[in-house]
């Protein structure tokens, strides 16, 4: 069946049917193919898109920007200091205004609701590059990843996320997962579990039934028996560091190390992190909070540094992804 994603916003996996996701992953592979052969066949030539940051970013900022010029665009970035949206101006004239301007606009921040009224009101495809509920093109990065270096297909994949089972990007891949019909394990203490959104669960259990995957939540290490990827994140999100170091105590038994890796009983398992991670005391932020006698790793640096670990191919599959979906919603 023809794939037409013409015009849609990307706000969340929910709003995809396991094809078009599928479509958008090997429209992925074969941009990221084309682009290391040398092929530019540019297909956003004479279109413009504007990025809006609430939140700060790496990979998201530099992704969109970088895909949006490879294929023949130009891009406005706009941070919280730089607009005056939801200041001197309503949320709904902003995207009214932007819609003028731009064939599509991109969010990151806070509530999923802004992404969601600036597709309702701008009139121009919008993506979601992370808000405090979901993170759907981090997902297809590492969906992306995966068939890169694991010899299953998507629905014979089990995914393990240590951790804290409550954040975004735990919903995110619940999603997910349950379109894809894959086996998804979110592994924390019942604490958080006991804080999750019911009615995504819900939801995410419905859709598993439906496409044949397994959601699952539990504080049990057996649940590591089989995965083929174990999945990291960082204990406190953006906007919780008050939380760092009460997270640090609660989900230490969590920490992915060689033991967490050896517990999979597969010698081919995959480390995964969205990045950035705190796996050594590096930063300026890993360095204060073990000066006071707080260790906020979430994951070893052995096992980071190690032949399992995946996550700067999976930092660069966040361009190509986002390219695939620039490219299917705006492209020529």
């Amino acid at each position: 069946m023809a794939v037409n994603l013409k015009g849609r916003s990307f706000l969340t996996l929910e709003d995809f049917t396991p094809g078009e996701i599928r479509y958008l992953l090997d429209l992925a592979h074969d941009l990221k193919a084309k682009r290391r052969s040398g092929v530019w066949d540019p297909a956003m030539k004479g279109k413009h898109i504007v990025l809006l940051f609430e939140k700060t970013s790496t990979r998201t900022r530099c992704s969109f920007e970088v895909a949006m010029t490879q294929e023949g665009g130009s891009v406005t970035y706009l941070d919280a200091a730089s607009s005056q949206m939801g200041k001197k101006e309503s949320l709904e004239d902003t995207a009214k205004v932007l819609g003028r301007f731009f064939d599509g606009i991109e969010y990151r921040g806070y509530d999923q609701s802004v992404v969601e009224d600036l597709a309702k009101f701008s009139g121009v495809p919008v993506w979601n590059g992370l808000t405090d509920a979901d993170h759907p093109t981090q997902i297809l990065a590492d969906m992306l990843t995966i068939e890169e270096h694991c010899a299953k297909p998507l629905n014979k994949v089990k995914v393990v996320f240590p951790g804290d089972v409550r954040n975004n990007m735990c919903y995110a891949w619940m999603i997910g997962a349950a379109k894809m019909g894959m086996h998804f394990v979110a592994m924390g203490p019942k604490e958080l579990a006991e804080q999750m959104d019911q009615h995504l669960l819900e939801r995410v259990f419905a859709i598993a039934r439906e496409t044949g995957g397994l959601i699952e939540v539990t504080d049990e290490r057996s649940c590591l028996q089989d995965a083929d990827v174990i999945y990291g994140d960082i204990w406190a999100s953006m906007g919780e560091e008050a939380q760092t170091q009460k997270r640090a105590e609660l989900l230490s038994p969590f920490r992915v190390t060689m033991d967490t890796l050896a517990a999979a009983n597969n010698p081919n398992v995959l480390y995964m992190h969205c990045l950035p991670s705190f796996h050594d005391f590096e930063t300026k932020m890993s360095q204060e909070w073990h000066d006071k006698g707080v260790d906020i790793r979430e994951v070893t640096d052995e096992v980071f540094r190690s032949k399992h670990s995946v996550v700067f191919d999976e930092a660069e599959n966040r361009m190509h992804t986002i390219k695939a979906v620039l490219v299917a919603t705006i492209g020529k």
